[in-house]
Formats: structure tokens, sequence, C-alpha cells
């Protein structure tokens, strides 16, 4: 065991990664007849125990992270009390469409039988889940994609939602807010993210845009992710995702006793990635920087 024993330092905790039926072979070579039980009561009393993995070795907070989560509780404040319009967006986990295990577990008569291997090959396609939750309304809408999660597809997404439904819900409202991870297609450094808001929401709609970024490693602080997507994995926990209307009738399906509704749609729009923003095309945005906070926080105006 010697050459296979590590530990901490620290604390005196041991691990191998030996299992007990070779070190019990191993001793049977040398004479020892024990079995596998045997060296696991051994192990026991060494200090030895089957554990995993814990994560919890930070990288560390931005100096500024408290001063970005009272920046963003201010904004709820604001828009809140002056009843304006503040959403929450994000992608959910891309989903292989077809039959495929899906965790959790459902009431049935007799289990589904589904592939025994996750191939992408075996899959009708691939669903992408771009949620945008209301927070003043307590009503979430998913936008389910079939190509890439590109930044196009995020403003295409709350350009929809305000079409259909924001502008009708919030009539005299010309100030929107957007609550988003600094990652992904609607990460803080994505020009196209902020080229696609200033073109397709302020520009076409007269609205004024501010934006508030979560700091990285706090995106499970975002409204969206613990009111609306956590509700659709419960919901659709258990069940095969064999098909988009599956996908989509176990989204519009999620409720919470609080009140949530959620509407889905499909968004079979091809969606390339590697668009790129030039400078001078990002020199014509009507961008206001946070002067306070500007890595996570702008504003952006119909020019």
């Amino acid at each position: 065991m010697k050459h296979d024993t590590a530990g901490d330092p620290m604390t005196g905790l041991k691990w191998t990664h030996r299992t007990t039926a070779k070190v019990a072979g191993e001793l049977r070579h040398l004479g020892l007849g024990v079995g596998a039980r045997t060296v696991a009561r051994l192990l026991s009393q060494m200090g030895f125990a089957l554990r995993v993995n814990h994560k919890k070795r930070a990288r560390g907070s931005p100096p500024e992270r408290d001063a970005q989560f009272l920046r963003i509780a201010k904004l709820r404040e604001h828009f809140s009390v002056r009843g304006l319009p503040i959403i929450s967006v994000d992608t959910k986990k891309k989903e292989l469409v077809g039959d495929f295990k899906n965790a959790g577990v459902a009431w049935t008569r007799q289990p589904r039988i589904v592939n025994d291997h996750d191939f992408r090959s075996d899959a009708v396609g691939m669903a992408i889940p771009y949620g945008i939750y209301d927070l003043q309304a307590n009503r979430g809408t998913v936008a389910v994609g079939t190509s890439h999660d590109t930044p196009e597809f995020a403003v295409d997404a709350i350009e929809s939602w305000w079409r259909i439904e924001g502008h009708r819900r919030y009539p005299k409202a010309r100030h929107l807010a957007i609550l988003a991870d600094g990652g992904g297609s609607n990460g803080l450094t994505c020009r196209a993210w902020k080229h696609g808001l200033q073109t397709r929401l302020c520009e076409r709609h007269g609205l004024v845009v501010t934006v508030a970024h979560y700091p990285s490693g706090a995106s499970k602080w975002n409204p969206i992710e613990h009111r609306l997507f956590s509700e659709i994995s419960k919901n659709w926990a258990g069940h095969p995702l064999d098909g988009y209307p599956t996908i989509l009738n176990h989204i519009r399906t999620t409720t919470t006793a609080t009140g949530l509704t959620v509407r889905a749609r499909m968004v079979r729009t091809h969606y390339p990635k590697g668009r790129i923003i030039t400078d001078a095309q990002m020199r014509k945005l009507n961008l206001v920087m946070d002067p306070t906070l500007p890595k996570w926080n702008y504003t952006l105006r119909p020019a």
C-alpha cells in the first residue's frame, strides 16, 4: 500500500486507488488468506474510507463582486417600483432529442426502454432552450432552437418575447432591464450580443436597454436558474425527451404553487457560428458604460 497511498497532510485523510479485491489478492500471494471484506475493515481502521471529490477550492472572487450584487439589487428595485420590465435570460443545458435516458424518476407501470448509449448520431436533433423569465409577472418563455447557441439566437428570442408578450404586458414601457450571466451567447464581452440588442431591440422597438451581468462563477444567482429552469427540469425528470413536441409540452406544462406559467415555441432558423462584428460597427453603437462598474453594466439607446 505504501506507493499507492495519497493523503492530505493537514487533515490526515488517506486514500488509495487500489480496490479491496486487489489488495486481498496480493495478500494471498504473500500467504495471508484474507478476503475483500476483511481488507475493507482493516483499511477503515487505518483511516481509509470511500470518498468522493469535494468541490471546495475557490479560485477567488473579483473585488467588485459584492458591489455588483448591490448594483443588481438596486436595479431590480428601481424597475419594480416603476413597473418597468426586468427579465432574466440564459441558455438551459442542451438536450439530445431521442430515446435517451433522462435523469430522475417518474410514476409509470413499466420502465421506459431507451438507448443504452447517448450517441449524437442516434438523436433526432439537438434542443437548445433559451429562456426568458419576467421577474415582475412571474412568467417564463422558452425558445427551443435547433442549430447553434449564438448571440443572434439569444437576441432573436428576446426580441420575439418583447414583440409577442412584453410590449402588451408593459404597453407604456420604453426601458427594459436584462439580467444575464457573464459568458455564453449573452456574454459581457460578446460584440454580436451588444450589436444585436442595439439593432433588434433599441432601433426596431425604440427601447432603452440596460444590461447587468452576474460576476464569473455566480450564475446560480441568476433568477432564471432557480425560478424557471429548475422547475422545467423537475417537470420532465424521468421522461425521455423523444421529440420536440415532447420537449415543448413539458415546458408548457411547467407550473408552480406561486403561479409560474411558461410559454414555449420552436425556432428552426439556422444560426451560423463565428459572425464577426467589426470595430466600425461597434463604434456606431449608442453604448454607455456604467461609470462605477463598467465591466458588467451598460446601457444601449436608440440612435
